[in-house]
């Protein structure tokens, strides 16, 4: 197998041959067909997430097809299409996992992160924590669910039933996640870099009713808002954006240090929470919805080989939607 393997923080990827590796009982080998390019990957990339396993194999957007089997492994079959995304195992026995919040597992691990990921030829993955996808569109189509869609579904959850719903940081998951509130009828409103222009037509074609710059405060108050650029600066920004009783999910992983606020934008029991990881039922829901929602990834692709030149461009704003690698 051939894999971009993060050797060293902060240094770039290196193309590496390795032996090929046979699925332990309980996992699955999966011939990777695509590989979706996360801003999580940058986060582990540049260092900026606790503990990684160094060296590593990035990458948890994984679409492919079984090709060797483990011991022990049921409902799964040689050739069949599966995902496999940020959350690689849990512990199963910790209060979070007997409680049914295995995304708040005490010991788990993640794909990319702490195991082993998919910016490779082939991937290994505990066989319980992958989703059959069936056969409805293309491997490229499909690798930013597994992530960008994933925990978008997850923050949308977290941020209610409210009809008027802000998107700060219109990247992979507000691209899909636009279109999932224009399924059900809800009113969204972008938030990007000041004057990106671009970036904001872009979200006007996807079903938002406004976009704008971050700093700007839009026509109407919003009943939520999701926050996935990872900017600490957007939380009193979008705080000050929100009627009473509205809320702030912030849904990265990572977060810059967030600055500072008068009480009185928080006062009326405006809320801020935060999105950790998905589990497994998320996944279940979501990817059973998509045909029906209609959902369209807009996808930039490169040559496996070619995933620094990716990360760089997410780094950069350099494409609309999702960057997806392609061994």
């Amino acid at each position: 197998m051939h894999a971009m393997m993060l050797k060293a923080l902060k240094a770039p990827l290196v193309w590496t041959e390795l032996p090929d590796r046979q699925p332990g009982p309980g996992q699955i080998r999966v011939k990777v067909g695509a590989c979706g390019v996360c801003r999580t990957d940058l986060h582990v990339v540049d260092g900026e997430l606790a503990d990684p396993q160094v060296p590593i194999i990035p990458g948890h957007e994984i679409v492919g097809r079984i090709d060797a089997i483990g011991e022990g492994v049921t409902g799964l079959s040689l050739g069949q299409r599966v995902g496999i995304p940020w959350l690689g195992h849990t512990c199963g026995v910790c209060p979070y996992c007997l409680s049914l919040h295995e995304n708040l597992c005490d010991t788990p691990l993640f794909t990319g992160y702490t195991r082993d990921g998919g910016f490779a030829t082939a991937a290994i993955a505990d066989a319980r924590f992958t989703f059959p996808l069936g056969e409805i569109g293309t491997d490229v189509e499909l690798a930013p669910l597994l992530c960008a869609g994933l925990i978008g579904w997850r923050a949308l959850r977290m941020a209610g039933d409210g009809q008027k719903i802000g998107l700060y940081g219109f990247g992979a998951a507000a691209h899909i996640l636009a279109q999932v509130l224009r399924h059900q009828q809800r009113t969204v409103y972008a938030f990007t870099r000041q004057g990106d222009n671009k970036t904001q037509e872009f979200a006007r074609s996807l079903g938002a009713v406004w976009a704008g710059g971050s700093e700007q405060i839009p026509p109407e108050e919003m009943d939520a808002a999701i926050i996935f650029a990872p900017v600490g600066g957007l939380v009193p920004l979008a705080l000050r954006a929100l009627r009473k009783g509205g809320r702030v999910v912030c849904a990265g992983i990572h977060m810059s240090e967030i600055p500072a606020f008068p009480y009185e934008l928080m006062w009326g029991e405006r809320e801020i929470i935060s999105v950790a990881n998905l589990t497994r039922q998320d996944g279940m829901d979501f990817l059973s919805r998509v045909p029906e929602m209609g959902i369209v990834t807009s996808t930039t692709i490169y040559p496996l080989d070619k995933a620094n030149e990716a990360l760089d461009d997410l780094r950069n704003g350099r494409f609309e939607g999702a960057a997806v690698l392609v061994p």
